[in-house]
């Protein structure tokens, strides 16, 4: 297998994957058993399927691939409800909750065998070795950062279970406090940092690197700490009222435990931050085929191949187009007019986000002097705004493709299908990865995809940072904060962006964390975050860590200004085509368009309710039955206990 195809291909050494769901499955065929881990090229075929955890862009047809991931939070929408905000939608499963820990029992074996292995000299311990052991702690830290961020207080698990021993596997499901587990990923990521390579050796080149692993480390760190402390005084948080844990035996000071967090988010965000650079233009990022060049940003990105046929339709995507001629008159008077409706993937931006972004003076859109356009068009929407916005969400006016010599330019939002196009759910239609090629709808191109940036370093230091001593008067601070603002083309003055910020006049949930207000600091270290990682897929983790999902009550997702001005060209366009549509909301319920206006379970409840049972998800049913001291008991004598809010009976809805 050849290094540079390590995210293109499956390794074929996983394939006795079980259908389990308990912590004793056993996915790993025979064939990696005996002497399989005494070699360096049999461990890097098996690092190479771990691969397959991080993001990935697919290959469905007409799809931005992962650039939708964000399709679950406040950032993006489909037309179709997002169940989990709403009442009495999400279900404890019968299974499955557990299916994660196969991947930690992967990594568990890797480890377990390298270190026998090495210990009888049966393995020898080159730098490649080291590294690839790194790896494999590396992914241990991915696997369980998953499950923590789902379940909160989980199962330490570091040896691979025997299935036969009841007793044992009954102890390993025991679930320990959440920071615990928090702590115990943190320690996979130094053994990981300590072993791998850095970004600047050929040999991780498409592997991952040192840097990742400190990158990752923020993440993991910032995630901790916040939710520590926005949860603080609920039962998601160890020791809190209510929380289901071994209470008399905890005995940990959570305040300790977020100034840890916070510390280590610190240190491992500033040291990946002042080793990087970041890439001149923002949107080249996302629409490269090789991002090698830009490794001083990129410190690890996922590569597609023409040769190899792995490849994705994100750019012929943001190409797609339906095209409807319609002639008018005869003879010397006909005339023919072409109307371009665009692809939308059942997906678009939303207004909350679209508003959230600042003008290129670095002023919220309602300050004074902030140099806004107004909503009343796609374009004017777009004016004078940060160009991240800007490269990210079609306009009219922008060019889609050249096709047979012409040039085709963007008409209308594909609100309704038009010659075989998805629909945009919001008008606000995805253009991240767009690139003046002849790559045509639902046509196959390698587009890489970044996968972990530095940029995400410097946002994870400013917001720990503030946290932890609510200053900005820090140069490593100031430098990173600046650096973002000159690479995105808006004003570095944040500090000019704080004072002209008025809350009551933001829409953005983000500016609560509960029931309580955030500083206009902080919330512009989240406008910031929020503005950087446009499609990336971090919202949801960020609003669940914030705790800003609290006051989702009644809560409509919008779209774009369709009724000031904008419907009476669209509709007369629409006639003209022969295409019946329809908004899926009137004008005096809102100007902007509400993707779920018609959906009776939104309706039902005037718009999304959030229950705060979904903070955490459910554990399935198997996970209760599996650990009863007494095989076959009952489930009430379970050691395993549910997550605040949630029943163990498998097809129940929260607690209310």
């Amino acid at each position: 297998m050849k290094l540079k195809y390590i995210f293109l291909f499956s390794a074929t050494l996983l394939v006795g994957t079980s259908c389990s769901d308990f912590l004793d499955k056993e996915p790993i065929s025979d064939n990696v058993d005996g002497n399989f881990f005494t070699a360096e090229n049999q461990l890097e075929p098996y690092c190479n399927n771990m691969y397959g955890l991080l993001p990935d862009h697919g290959t469905g047809t007409g799809t931005f691939g992962y650039f939708t991931t964000d399709n679950n939070s406040d950032d993006m929408t489909t037309v179709d409800q997002v169940d989990n905000f709403l009442p009495q939608r999400i279900q404890v499963p019968s299974t499955g909750s557990y299916d994660g820990f196969s991947n930690i029992r992967n990594c568990n074996l890797f480890l377990e065998r390298t270190e026998e292995n090495i210990k009888k000299g049966t393995l020898s311990l080159s730098d490649n070795v080291k590294h690839y052991i790194g790896e494999m702690y590396f992914f241990r830290a991915y696997a369980y950062f998953n499950l923590l961020k789902a379940y909160g207080d989980l199962p330490i698990l570091t040896q691979v279970l025997n299935d036969g021993d009841y007793a044992a596997n009954v102890e390993a499901n025991k679930r320990k406090p959440r920071n615990e587990v928090a702590r115990f990923i943190l320690s996979d990521l130094d053994n990981a940092s300590e072993r791998m390579y850095s970004k600047s050796n050929s040999f991780t080149a498409h592997r991952l690197n040192r840097e990742c692993a400190l990158l990752f480390k923020s993440r993991v760190a910032l995630y901790e700490a916040t939710w520590e402390k926005y949860h603080a005084g609920t039962a998601r948080v160890p020791g809190g009222p209510g929380w289901p844990g071994d209470a008399a035996s905890f005995h940990t000071d959570m305040n300790k435990e977020i100034e840890f967090f916070l510390d280590e988010a610190i240190k491992s965000a500033k040291e990946v931050g002042l080793a990087s650079s970041l890439s001149p233009d923002y949107a080249s990022l996302y629409n490269q085929t090789d991002l090698s060049g830009q490794r001083n940003e990129v410190l690890l990105w996922r590569m597609y191949s023409e040769d190899a046929k792995v490849q994705n339709q994100v750019l012929g995507a943001t190409h797609g187009y339906g095209s409807i001629d319609v002639t008018t008159g005869t003879g010397e008077n006909a005339k023919t007019d072409t109307y371009i409706f665009v692809h939308g993937d059942n997906t678009g931006f939303t207004r909350s986000l679209v508003d959230s972004y600042l003008m290129k003076n670095g002023l919220p859109i309602y300050a004074d002097g902030s140099l806004y356009q107004g909503d009343k068009s796609l374009e004017s929407t777009m004016e004078n705004r940060d160009p991240r916005l800007v490269s990210s969400v079609a306009k009219p006016g922008d060019k889609l493709i050249t096709s047979n010599g012409k040039d085709i330019m963007y008409g209308y939002p594909g609100l309704i299908a038009a010659s075989g196009i998805r629909v945009t759910s919001t008008g606000y239609i995805p253009r991240k990865g767009w690139v003046d090629n002849d790559v045509t709808y639902n046509s196959a191109y390698p587009l890489a995809l970044p996968i972990f940036r530095a940029a995400e370093a410097y946002l994870n230091y400013i917001e720990a940072y503030y946290l932890r001593y609510n200053t900005l008067e820090d140069e490593t601070l100031k430098n990173f904060w600046t650096e973002l603002r000159t690479r995105a083309g808006v004003d570095t003055d944040y500090k000019k962006t704080i004072a002209a910020t008025d809350l009551t006049k933001e829409i953005d949930l983000a500016r609560y964390s509960g029931s309580e207000l955030v500083d206009a600091t902080l919330y512009n270290i989240r406008r910031e975050r929020r503005s950087e990682l446009i499609a990336e897929g971090m919202r949801k983790d960020d609003l669940y860590r914030w705790r800003a999902l609290d006051k989702m009550q009644n809560y409509w997702v919008e779209g774009m200004n369709y009724w000031d001005e904008f419907h009476t060209g669209f509709e007369a366009a629409c006639t003209a085509c022969k295409l019946d549509y329809t908004a899926p909301n009137e004008a005096s319920v809102s100007k902007y368009l509400r993707p779920q206006g018609k959906n009776e379970l939104v309706n039902k409840y005037n718009g999304y309710c959030f229950e705060q049972a979904n903070y955490l998800s459910p554990l399935s049913y198997d996970v209760f039955r599996m650990s009863t001291p007494e095989e076959g008991g009952d489930v009430s004598t379970s050691v395993v206990y549910q997550n605040p809010g949630w029943p163990v009976k498998a097809g129940s809805f929260a607690n209310q």
